[in-house]
Formats: structure tokens, C-alpha cells, sequence
């Protein structure tokens, strides 16, 4: 049975550019992904007919045949059937010219091919298209998930290293099923990375604020710092301001066959408790003479 209208199915215009289309299935497939969405029927069929019609349109092949009607929403070939008057017509139009009794067998031959009779042609399944959400530490990390498919089928997805929110993976053979013995079209994984509260990425660099108490910042210390791989202790200077950014070589992203990026670490001056012994010390002492810290900012306007 053919599928809807993609166009339709992902709720753009025929005419809509490559982002729109992808910006479109994104938000659908998110909302409709049956991880999200467990034991509901309506949002896995919708997943279905979303993603179905993704990999039709976001081909710009495919998507040219489909305009121009030469394949349907399954994006399998519309068999126009062969005329027997124009088979007997011939191409010069010469009326029944020349046609032997073989030839009125293969022109009834070509005329029900395709139909109950015929083998058929061999077709390559459909690429199927899932989005995996993944954390901010397993996608640094690498790993193996398990991906449960529309079809009762399981996935065990290897997670490169260092992997990206958005990038899709290919998975030879595990999309639909051909037809007359067509191989297996594959399966195609878009990453979604949810956001982690304290890193942030950037390339192969990470980057994190780390807050500082007074004392730190004026005397300076050795603090622990997290990374994607465990805490590590890292040197604060002394009079560091709050903003000062520090960095671990090596402790950023590490994707094979490149150098491991860094972390950035910001520092981030939390006051906390403050006694009144310091309250006073700094009314007496602090002089009037003080750099102003946002003279900078007043000359700048």
C-alpha cells in the first residue's frame, strides 16, 4: 500500500528547501519517536509515515521522480503499462505492419507483465530512518545502545567515540526488507545529544564554568575539577578574577585518528557565607583610590 503524500507527512510545501524539509522532520521525528512515546500506536505509525517520507524527499533523486510522478510515496517505479495498439502500430505508425503471431504473443506478454502473472522486478528495500537520543558523556564517550525498531526488531547501535548531535550513522541491511528478492535497503541513525547542565562543546574542546570561593580566587588553590573522564585537581592562581579561563590539554573530545581537544575551564567567583569580621575589614581598609573594574565599559560607550 502506498504511503501519504510526503510532502503532506511532514507538513511542508512542495516547493520547500533541503533545510526546511530536515528542520521539519527533526521536530516531528523528536516528538513522535516511540522511545518517547512507549506503547503508543498512533505516534509509532506516525514515526513510520514521517520518516518514510524523509528519506523520499531529502533525496534530491528521489524527490525529483516523485514530482514528476515516475515513482510513487513508497518510492517504488508506477509500471506504465505498454499499449497493445501502439505495440501493433509500430513506431512509424504503420497499422498492423508486419506483425507475425510470435510478435502479438509478446505484446500480450509485455502488456500483463507487472500484473498477478509476472515474477516482478527485483527491488532494494527502503532505507528506515530513526533518531537515537543519546547523553552529553556517551556521545564524548562512545558506546553501545540498544535501539528498539517500529517492526518488533532490536539494534544494537556501536557509538563511535566522540560522535556529534545531529550526525547520522548508516547501518548496512537493516532497513526494509526487498522485494523478489531485492537486498535489504539500511538503516539510518540521526544522533540526538541532549545537553549536559555543566558542559559544553565546541569542536573537540569542552568547555565548563567552575565556581571559586574569595578565598581561592585572592589566595589561590588547588581544586577539583570534573571532566568527561573523572575529576582531576587543577591549580587556581592567586588574585584569579572571576572569568579567568584555565586549560587541561588533552582533556577535551578524542575522535580516532585526530588529537584529543581541551577543556576549558572558566572560573566563576561565588561569594557564599560572608562573616562580619570580613564585612569590616573591608570598609576600613579598602582604599579610594581602587581600580574601577568597569572603566573599560564606561569609556567604551
Amino acid at each position: 500500500m502506498a504511503a501519504g503524500n510526503p510532502y503532506e507527512a511532514l507538513g511542508v510545501a512542495r516547493g520547500a528547501s533541503d533545510d526546511e524539509i530536515r528542520t521539519a522532520y527533526r521536530k516531528l521525528a523528536k516528538r513522535y519517536h516511540p522511545d518517547l512515546n512507549p506503547g503508543d500506536r498512533k505516534a509509532e505509525e506516525r514515526f513510520k509515515a514521517i520518516s518514510a517520507a524523509h528519506e523520499l524527499i531529502s533525496d534530491p533523486d528521489k524527490r525529483a521522480r516523485f514530482d514528476r510522478g515516475e515513482i510513487d510515496a513508497d518510492g517504488q517505479e508506477r509500471q506504465e503499462r505498454p499499449s497493445y495498439r501502439r505495440h501493433a502500430e509500430g513506431a512509424e505508425g504503420g497499422k498492423y505492419t508486419n506483425v507475425s503471431p510470435e510478435d502479438f504473443g509478446d505484446v500480450f506478454s509485455d502488456f500483463f507483465a507487472g500484473g498477478g502473472g509476472g515474477a516482478g522486478r527485483r527491488t532494494r528495500g527502503r532505507d528506515m530512518q530513526y533518531t537515537l537520543p543519546i547523553d552529553f558523556l556517551e556521545a564524548v564517550r562512545g558506546g553501545t545502545r540498544r535501539l528498539d525498531l517500529p517492526d518488533k526488531r532490536t539494534l544494537d547501535v556501536k557509538i563511535p567515540a566522540g560522535i556529534e548531535d545531529g550526525q547520522v550513522m548508516r547501518l548496512g541491511g537493516q532497513g526494509a526488507p526487498g522485494r523478489n528478492g531485492g537486498p535489504a535497503g539500511d538503516a539510518l541513525i540521526e544522533i540526538s545529544v541532549t545537553p549536559h547542565p555543566f558542559f559544553r562543546r565546541e569542536g573537540a574542546d569542552i568547555h565548563v564554568e567552575v565556581p571559586i570561593t574569595v578565598s581561592e580566587a585572592v589566595l589561590g588553590a588547588r581544586i577539583s575539577v570534573p571532566t568527561s573522564t573523572g575529576a582531576v585537581m587543577m591549580s587556581i592562581p592567586k588574585r584569579s578574577d572571576t572569568g579567568t579561563r584555565l586549560r587541561l590539554r588533552g582533556r577535551g573530545i578524542a575522535v580516532a585518528g585526530r588529537p584529543p581537544g581541551d577543556q576549558y575551564v572558566t572560573l566563576k567567583l561565588v561569594l557564599g557565607h560572608v562573616d562580619e569580621g570580613l564585612e569590616d575589614y573591608l570598609r576600613r581598609n579598602a582604599p579610594a583610590t581602587a581600580v574601577d573594574p568597569r572603566q573599560a565599559m564606561t569609556e567604551a560607550t
